[in-house]
């Protein structure tokens, strides 16, 4: 079969396509036909080596997100699931194949309607921003900033949010501004927070998608108890001393946490994803694709993702 796998840690061009023996699912796992795999923020901080000192080694097939037709099962799983088409979650990597092994535990039956290539921009992204808001106490009422909101889980985030309160976002565009707001943005700011004179001068929630450098300048926007939470760091880790913003604005009671969503039940993250794909259905969550591309284009998408073009999320088709 083919697979993409990280030759070499760095640029985009470190991926490569090349040939792997098919997997046999093991106990407790199930083999998919992709359809779609979904390319994910995680995956070019792997493939650059970033996450290196977690054990991501050259060689890694990257990807955590695919969608397709189960072909096999091992022990101990049911073999009605033969034939059924799915979303599934791979773990941290083993996406970027032809043929995918997922636990299954981590599968969900593909509703009637929902495309593999939507099932793969919701999946993950609409678990991690509801309950990030969640995590963050996000209520009716309350203000909230989505920062690199043009990603599918800014993109969800923002959805979510809508209605209950102010909603500003962070993003590089005017255009992306303006899709953002047929979304549910009230406000548009540009990535360093400025841009929009009608924004509030603070907000009780920032759901925080980039971290980098400039992370800590956010923490001046937050509300007397304010709260950050941090999904992700498709900029790159803080600063070290980051915290000490922080504690020079002691007296606001501010917090500052992370959320994976690995920290959710199994049960609890398929209630939700059931709950959005159904929604999915309905039209009353829109997912974003940016673009099909084949999986031989792998290198392609990571170059898109590393220069900042992707609105949504690109999806590849084996």
């Amino acid at each position: 079969m083919k697979a993409v796998t990280i030759q070499t840690f760095g640029s985009a061009e470190g991926l490569a396509v090349i040939d792997l023996p098919t997997p046999v699912p093991t106990r407790g796992h199930v083999l998919i036909d992709t359809e779609a795999i979904g390319v994910g923020g995680v995956d070019t901080l792997i493939r650059s080596g970033a996450l290196a000192a977690y054990g991501f080694k050259e060689g890694h097939v990257p990807g955590s997100e695919v969608a397709g037709t189960v072909t096999a099962v091992g022990d101990e799983v049911d073999t009605s699931w033969i034939g059924r088409r799915v979303w599934a979650f791979t773990g941290v990597g083993g996406g970027y194949t032809e043929q995918a092994v997922a636990p299954v535990e981590e599968i969900l039956p593909l509703p009637a309607g929902l495309s593999a290539a939507d099932a793969v921009t919701l999946g993950s992204s609409g678990v991690v921003a509801r309950f990030a808001l969640s995590h963050a106490r996000f209520g009716p009422g309350e203000s909230v900033l989505v920062r690199g909101a043009a990603g599918s889980i800014g993109i969800m985030a923002v959805q979510l949010a809508a209605g209950a309160g102010a909603v500003a976002v962070t993003t590089s565009s005017a255009e992306r501004g303006d899709r953002l707001r047929k979304l549910g943005a009230t406000h548009v700011l540009d990535r360093s927070g400025a841009g929009d004179e009608d924004a509030p001068a603070g907000y009780d929630v920032i759901i925080d998608i980039v971290a980098g450098a400039d992370m800590p300048s956010f923490f001046e926007k937050l509300n007397p108890n304010g709260r950050m939470v941090a999904v992700g760091m498709v900029g790159g880790p803080p600063p070290a001393d980051f915290g000490m913003s922080m504690m020079t604005a002691f007296r606001k009671s501010m917090s500052f946490a992370t959320f994976s969503a690995d920290t959710v039940s199994a049960p609890e993250r398929h209630a939700v994803r059931t709950e959005q794909f159904a929604a999915a259905g309905r039209g009353e969550l829109h997912t974003v694709v940016h673009e099909l591309l084949p999986l031989e284009q792998a290198v392609l998408a990571h170059r898109k993702m590393d220069a900042g073009e992707v609105f949504g999320r690109i999806v590849l088709i084996p």
